[in-house]
C-alpha cells in the first residue's frame, strides 16, 4: 500500500464525517451549537484516531482500542441527536447511524486483526506454550471472513 492510499475504514470515516457536517447544517440554531457541536467534534476525533491507527505502527493496537471507544461515543451522540429530533428526517438519521455502525464494525475488526497478529508474534516466540481455547470458540469458527474488518494485510503491520 502506498502512502497516498487510505485504508477502507478511513474512507468510510471521511464519508461519515461529511454526512454529519451536512446534517448539522440543517439543525436548529440551538441544536447546532449544542448537540451539533458534540457530533462534529466526535466525528473529527474518529478521523484523527483512525489516522493514528493507520500511521503509528508502534502503538497501533492501543490506537485501535481507542478507535473502538471513540466510535462508540459517536454512536451515542448520534442516537441522542435523534431522540432530540435534531435531524431533518429519519432517513438522514438512518444514513448516519448505518455509517457509524459500519465504521464501528470495521474498527472492531481492525482491532481483532491487530490482536491476532500480536498473539501470533507472542505465540511464535515460545513454542512450548500450548494454546487453550474456550469451549465457546473451539466448535465454531470466529465467523470473520478475510477483508470483513475493512483493514487490509498492509494496514496490520
Amino acid at each position: 500500500m502506498t502512502a497516498n492510499q487510505l485504508p477502507e475504514i478511513a474512507k468510510k470515516v471521511e464519508r461519515l464525517t461529511l454526512e454529519i457536517e451536512n446534517a448539522v447544517r440543517g439543525f436548529t440554531r440551538y441544536q447546532k451549537y449544542t448537540i451539533g457541536t458534540d457530533l462534529r467534534n466526535a466525528a473529527m476525533l474518529v478521523v484523527k484516531v483512525c489516522n493514528r491507527v493507520w500511521r503509528d505502527r508502534g502503538r497501533q493496537h492501543q490506537w485501535a482500542s481507542e478507535l473502538v471507544w471513540v466510535v462508540d461515543e459517536l454512536k451515542l451522540s448520534v442516537q441522542l441527536a435523534s431522540q432530540l429530533r435534531a435531524f431533518k428526517s429519519f432517513k438522514q438519521f438512518e444514513v448516519i447511524i448505518r455509517l457509524t455502525d459500519e465504521v464501528g464494525r470495521c474498527a472492531g475488526g481492525w482491532k481483532r486483526a491487530l490482536q491476532n497478529k500480536r498473539q501470533d508474534l507472542v505465540g511464535s516466540s515460545s513454542p512450548e506454550r500450548s494454546q487453550i481455547l474456550s469451549g465457546r470458540y473451539t466448535s465454531q469458527g470466529s465467523g470473520l471472513k478475510p477483508q470483513q474488518h475493512c483493514a487490509t494485510a498492509e494496514d496490520v503491520q
